[in-house]
């Protein structure tokens, strides 16, 4: 390969039947290419074939996607052709804590992170010095009632236009989504929370925890979807604590999780490893 060449992520969902492999690999073939990473899965639960590439191939976009068409057409494929390290343009909502928000902001300058975050949106002020260290524009705007809210919903989706967002991470925004903004960030809404839903729910979950005698402590990022906290996950972690723990250090513990599990999710989205298979994701690590 010569050094125009170009290194591609290539990813497809079709309905899972024979021919599908050597197809792809005739189509990389025609386009020149030179495939580095390869990883499929059959879903038998649906009969779904889900496939993603590595290729490097001195081919423009426009020949790539021209040998890939009657494959695509014959199979019947969804399939997306993007640049290997590109950053994904992302929009970050939080409200007060800001450990999931610090750790994103920071792996992105380390470039641990492939996004580009033009915006942190807020329904409270708090961590707008946090943006500012990292030289990130903040906004926030009040949602004390309904017409707020749905304002600041407007507004997400004002920025989601002008600077073509590609993903929205709610970082600890502690406000329910409305099923109309669900609907339109369809498949590109992610959550974190943490694992103690649904047993202890509202204010001070851990210290309900710590109360209870909890032997384990975890997070989860998901898909948003209408249905509260129960859209597809994409990671979980846990780790075991025991008696000796303060509720402090249980809170501790459990925002590390949660800024972990995160940044772990947001990661692979924007490496094109995450697919939805319905109800779950199928992830190519």
């Amino acid at each position: 390969m010569t050094d125009a060449s170009t290194h591609w992520i290539l990813t497809l969902v079709c309905e899972d039947r024979p021919g599908i492999v050597h197809a792809i690999s005739g189509a990389v073939v025609q386009a020149n290419g030179n495939i580095t990473e390869s990883q499929q899965f059959s879903s038998a639960e649906t009969g779904t074939f889900f496939m993603r590439l590595q290729v490097v191939s001195a081919s423009t976009r426009e020949a790539f996607e021209d040998a890939l068409a009657p494959v695509s057409e014959q199979y019947g494929m969804t399939w997306r052709l993007d640049v290997v390290g590109r950053p994904l343009r992302t929009l970050v909502l939080v409200s007060k804590a800001g450990h999931c928000l610090n750790d994103m902001l920071y792996r992105q300058r380390a470039g641990q992170l492939s996004v580009d975050i033009p915006l942190v949106m807020a329904n409270h002020p708090d961590l707008a010095p946090l943006a500012e260290f990292y030289d990130v524009p903040f906004e926030a705007h009040a949602v004390a009632g309904a017409e707020q809210k749905a304002a600041f919903e407007r507004r997400v989706l004002e920025v989601v236009e002008e600077h073509d967002i590609e993903l929205v991470v709610l970082a600890r925004y502690m406000q329910i989504i409305s099923p109309e903004l669900c609907a339109k960030l369809e498949g590109r809404l992610i959550n974190i929370h943490h694992s103690f839903l649904p047993g202890f729910k509202g204010a001070n979950p851990y210290k309900q925890a710590h109360a209870r005698g909890v032997k384990l402590i975890g997070a989860t990022a998901h898909f948003v979807t209408s249905d509260l906290d129960e859209g597809p996950i994409i990671e979980q972690n846990v780790v075991r604590v025991d008696h000796s723990r303060t509720p402090a250090e249980l809170v501790a513990i459990g925002q590390d999780e949660e800024s972990r599990t995160l940044t772990q999710a947001v990661k692979w989205f924007a490496e094109d490893r995450v697919l939805l298979d319905q109800t779950r994701t199928i992830i190519f690590k």
